[in-house]
């Protein structure tokens, strides 16, 4: 299967996908348009000449909230390529907390992994639905079980020779039985199929997960991170438990179990690995807050530490994880910041010359912030209106609302902390919060929000709006 279509993507067409979702930030979306085109240029060369070619790792500089989070997910998304978020101070303070760095490509592999077989899933769904159908039928009409050729020798002894008109009977019966069945199986086929039985009840044998984390606990070892309970698996035959359901869910439970049969999982593994090896996409967020000024103590040394663990991963090393080796010379690495006290500068050169693009992302202006409520097409306004139809509102911002909600927005983050786009989030839930809470009185009602019910809802903000940055 072909996860990635670079080959269909020019950079310029990759930035008009970006354009959908994100405004502005043009410089910020050539530079990862570009990285993402390199990949299938590297493809097309050499197999000797595409190991010396790796990927142009980028630095993203800006405030919270202007986009570039979204930016790589967003990429991600649009070439199916694995990708996971880690916030750099996740491994800091003094020592190290939590898992250690290479968790990180491991996440990245799981995501492949759950991506590939997915996809293959997906491929053999209808040969997996016929078989969960059978199976349905093996459960509410089950054949007749054929009794042993082998004779008993005392029936033999007793029935003088009476046997062979028994077993003629036998086999008549078994016959009879075996014709009635399959007429049986025959009508409920059908019924099925016309999903009259939905909602009966049947009992189906489905997987005790929690057997061996509860086998674990009982030992007094915990499980954190599943390696341990997946390789005890492998020895250990699955431990299966009987549910009682109803035939619809039955039939999703059965087709599951069936289409993971009918996936080869060594070779889900292979092309999970090859995929996040070449494609994975790996976004360490907060990078500025482990660059380290001047000399180097207290804290310091933490978030140095943890540059110089980090540093391997992005460099190209080989992470062990519970489905083989992983390289990680040609992930693409984009690390983001604001930035505010710290500069890219301040982190170990090693690590810098592993990020050679850097670009900056300028902080959202109120006409910025008035297109991202107009135009993406996951638009705020769009978002509540799509809500709250599910419930009958009919729910019209007119121009003049738009407009103001993003000059107050704009304010608020000139005069407090800059939020970003992200404080649209606060002003809409602020603003639409007695409508959404009595939605289903509405029902069949229309709502125009104009700049009268934004001023109305949203007066407290406006007048207090000065008086905030004064406030602890």
């Amino acid at each position: 299967m072909e996860y990635l279509p670079q080959d269909s993507l020019t950079p310029q067409q990759i930035v008009t996908e970006l354009d959908k979702y994100i405004i502005g930030q043009n410089e910020a979306k050539k530079s990862v348009a570009v990285a993402l085109r390199n990949r299938y240029r590297r493809s097309r060369l050499p197999k000797e000449l595409q190991e010396e070619i790796s990927p142009k790792n980028i630095i993203m500089i800006g405030p919270t909230g202007v986009g570039k989070t979204e930016i790589a997910r967003r990429l991600a998304k649009l070439v199916h390529a694995p990708f996971v978020k880690v916030e750099a101070t996740k491994f800091t303070e003094v020592g190290y907390v939590g898992r250690d760095v290479e968790s990180i490509v491991r996440d990245l592999v799981e995501v492949a992994i759950r991506m590939v077989n997915d996809s293959k899933i997906v491929s053999v769904e209808y040969q997996a639905e016929q078989l969960a159908e059978e199976r349905l039928l093996d459960i509410m009409a089950p054949y007749p079980k054929k009794k042993s050729a082998m004779p008993n020798p005392f029936e033999m002894f007793f029935n003088n020779g009476q046997n062979n008109n028994t077993a003629n009977n036998s086999s008549n019966t078994y016959d009879t039985d075996m014709q009635a069945i399959k007429d049986k199986r025959e009508i409920l086929k059908q019924k099925l199929r016309r999903q009259e039985l939905e909602d009966d009840m049947i009992e189906v044998e489905v997987e005790d997960s929690n057997a061996m984390n509860d086998m674990l606990a009982s030992m007094g070892m915990d499980d954190t991170n599943g390696n341990f309970g997946d390789m005890m698996s492998g020895f250990m035959p699955k431990k299966m438990k009987k549910r009682k359901v109803t035939v619809e869910q039955a039939r999703k439970i059965l087709a599951q179990q069936e289409a993971e049969k009918l996936v080869d999982f060594d070779e889900v593994k292979q092309e999970a690995i090859a995929l996040a090896e070449n494609h994975g996409i790996i976004f360490l967020d907060e990078i500025d807050k482990i660059a380290s000024k001047g000399a180097s103590h207290g804290p310091d040394v933490s978030r140095e530490g943890v540059q110089r663990d980090i540093l391997p991963i992005v460099e190209g090393s080989v992470v062990k994880t519970k489905y083989g080796n992983v390289r990680t010379d040609h992930m693409l690495f984009i690390a983001a910041g604001a930035f505010h006290v710290a500069k890219p500068t301040d982190l170990i050169p090693e690590l810098q010359g592993r990020f050679p693009v850097t670009v900056h992302l300028e902080s959202l202006t109120k006409e910025d912030l008035e297109r991202i409520l107009r135009e993406p097409s996951n638009a705020l306004p769009n978002q509540y209106a799509q809500l709250l139809k599910t419930e009958g509102v009919e729910l019209i911002f007119t121009d003049e609302a738009i407009t103001l909600l993003a000059s107050i927005t704009y304010d608020m983050n000139e005069q407090t902390e800059n939020l970003g786009a992200r404080r649209l989030h606060t002003i809409m839930e602020r603003l639409l919060a007695d409508i959404m809470f009595a939605a289903s009185d509405y029902q069949g009602q229309q709502f125009v929000i104009d700049d009268a019910y934004v001023t109305d809802k949203l007066h407290d903000m406006i007048d207090d709006r000065d008086l905030s940055k004064f406030m602890l």
